[in-house]
């Protein structure tokens, strides 16, 4: 076999297995702004407890993904969440990027580029939570590098204020349509909490 027949040479086909971002091409996630956000775990595994009566009940490893949610807003004081529910292997919720901050210095906008993250920018606050929380879930249960979240998220920029009363009903509600909820994968594998199971 020569060199030249062992190269193998991979063209780029569209359309054919290629991660494609989920971004509005050239919009600035660090503007201020309301944005909806959907961050699943790997596999849609019910890590974080199950649904009784219509509500959540969030074991330990749910418990750390509220609190770390919470952090975006102590750390980051041009950031605001709205309504937010952890639900058993997934998150739904509201953050709100503000103009400037509570006395902190003005910063250029800047839009974020890969390698070159925005402290306040919708990816970059995903992101750090995504780590630290599992980072944090990996510590309690002792299971190093294990993935607990899916690579990508879903966000969408919140348009006006019809949509923003229409997506905080959704979030609030989500536990009582779990049975119906696309992220519910197998209502036995949440811990059997579900009142009318399958």
């Amino acid at each position: 076999m020569s060199d030249e027949s062992a190269t193998i040479v991979q063209r780029y086909e569209p359309g054919k297995c290629h991660r494609r971002s989920i971004r509005l091409k050239n919009y600035d996630y660090s503007q201020a702004g309301a944005y909806f956000i959907t961050v699943c775990t790997q596999g849609r595994e019910c890590l974080f407890g199950g649904i009784a009566d219509g509500e959540v009940r969030m074991n330990e490893y749910g418990e750390i993904v509220h609190q770390e949610w919470l952090q975006a807003a102590i750390l980051r004081p041009s950031v605001e969440l709205d309504a937010f529910v952890v639900m058993p292997n997934h998150v739904h919720g509201i953050v709100v990027l503000r103009d400037g901050g509570r006395g902190t210095l003005q910063r250029a906008p800047t839009l974020e580029r890969f390698g070159k993250p925005t402290s306040s920018s919708i990816p970059t606050i995903v992101r750090l939570f995504k780590s630290v929380s599992t980072r944090r879930i990996n510590a309690t249960r002792q299971t190093p590098g294990a993935a607990v979240w899916q690579r990508n998220y879903y966000e969408h920029v919140i348009r006006n204020e019809n949509e923003l009363k229409e997506i905080r009903e959704y979030i609030m509600n989500n536990p009582l349509k779990w049975e119906l909820d696309e992220e519910n994968p197998d209502n036995a594998k949440c811990g059997g909490l579900m009142k009318h199971g399958r």
